[in-house]
């Protein structure tokens, strides 16, 4: 949730709690790509009617992965600066991983390897189940302009409207479905 704040420090210790899963290019990709898509067939993290969380799963992650890069280099080249800059939020959320990781690998010894790629998995495993969840089957339609309608709280997985259901299998995260 820390992704979603205004200060560049949350915006940071978001990327920082991150590192932990080695999926820091899930905060670029949620803010930007996902609150922008959702519900549409573009959102790699929006779950389809009728498809498995297994099958749902790979897509989302390639996906998600796919957009964030994309979106980092397009930022990057409206701002003059090189896609392989330290000034990538995708790079330097990877760079966070990779020195979290190397220091418990120091401190710890390489027995701690298999402990990192579990706890890595099963972390944005579990980020990415609340995205299933909380969009299965969510579709939002175009509208005659050729855009896609609205985001409504009425339908959302997680909005208000069904209150402690989806506060108990999001641990009360925000709703997604904000207007767009």
């Amino acid at each position: 949730e820390l992704g979603h704040k205004k200060t560049e420090l949350e915006r940071w210790l978001a990327k920082i709690t991150l590192a932990q899963t080695f999926y820091g290019h899930f905060y670029i990709e949620h803010n930007r790509g996902h609150h922008v898509r959702v519900a549409t067939p573009e959102d790699p993290a929006s779950s389809r009617f009728g498809e498995s969380f297994w099958t749902f799963l790979p897509r989302s992650v390639w996906g998600s992965l796919t957009s964030s890069w994309g979106l980092e280099k397009t930022r990057m080249q409206r701002l003059g600066k090189s896609t392989w800059s330290i000034h990538n939020d995708v790079l330097n959320a990877w760079l966070m991983s990779v020195v979290l990781f190397g220091a418990l690998i120091a401190i710890f010894g390489p027995v701690v390897i298999p402990f990192l790629i579990i706890q890595a998995e099963q972390g944005f495993s579990l980020l990415e189940t609340v995205n299933y969840l909380e969009h299965y089957g969510m579709m939002r339609q175009k509208t005659s302009s050729g855009r896609y309608e609205r985001c409504a709280p009425a339908p959302s997985r997680n909005s208000d409207h069904i209150g402690p259901t989806s506060s108990c299998i999001t641990c009360s995260a925000t709703p997604t479905t904000t207007e767009i």
